[in-house]
C-alpha cells in the first residue's frame, strides 16, 4: 500500500506584502519537499490573488467602498510594518532583487507550477463584492470554509498567516 502524501494548509488572511511573501515562501518550500499544499485565501488575503481592479462592477455601496480601499493585485500590497508611504516596500523589493529573491508576482505562478492549490473563500468574496472573474488564473476553486476545514483536518501542517 502506497504511503499517503503529507499535506499542508495555509490560510492567507492578510493582504500585506511581507506576510504574503512568508506564506508563499513556506508553500513553495513545502511543495518542493513533496508535500501537497493548499492555500486558502480569505478576507484581506483575497487581495493577494485578485487581479488589479479598474472598475466598480455590479456592487452595492459598501462593496464599492471596500473595493476603493482594496484595489487588489499582488503588486499593490503594502508592508505590515515600516511601509513609510511606500518607501519601505521599495526598499524591501530592492533588497529582494539584490539577493535574487523572487517577487510575490513571480512566486504566485511558481507556486502553481509546483502544484500548490489555490482556493478562494466564497463567503469573503460575497462580502467584498468579488466574482470568480476578479481572480488570477492560478486560483483553481472557489469554496467555503468547510472545504478548508476538511483539508486542514487531514493536514500535518496548518498555518494562519
Amino acid at each position: 500500500m502506497a504511503k499517503e502524501k503529507e499535506m499542508a494548509t495555509i490560510v492567507v488572511f492578510s493582504g500585506e506584502l511581507d506576510r504574503a511573501l512568508a506564506a508563499f515562501n513556506i508553500a513553495t518550500t513545502a511543495a518542493v519537499m513533496d508535500i501537497d499544499v493548499t492555500m486558502f485565501f480569505t478576507f484581506w488575503g483575497l487581495n493577494v490573488v485578485t487581479k488589479e481592479k479598474t472598475g466598480a462592477g455590479d456592487k452595492n455601496q459598501l462593496q464599492k467602498m471596500m473595493g476603493m480601499m482594496n484595489k487588489g493585485g499582488a503588486r499593490r500590497l503594502k508592508l505590515s510594518k515600516m511601509n513609510m508611504f511606500g518607501g519601505g516596500k521599495a526598499a524591501m523589493k530592492k533588497l529582494m532583487a539584490e539577493y535574487h529573491m523572487p517577487s510575490l508576482e513571480e512566486m504566485i505562478p511558481m507556486a502553481k507550477e509546483l502544484g500548490v492549490h489555490f482556493l478562494a473563500c466564497t463567503t469573503s468574496m460575497a462580502l467584498m463584492g468579488l466574482d470568480e472573474k476578479d481572480f488570477v488564473s492560478e486560483v483553481e476553486d472557489f469554496v467555503g470554509a468547510a472545504t478548508y476545514v476538511e483539508k486542514a483536518s487531514r493536514s500535518k501542517i496548518n498555518l494562519f498567516i
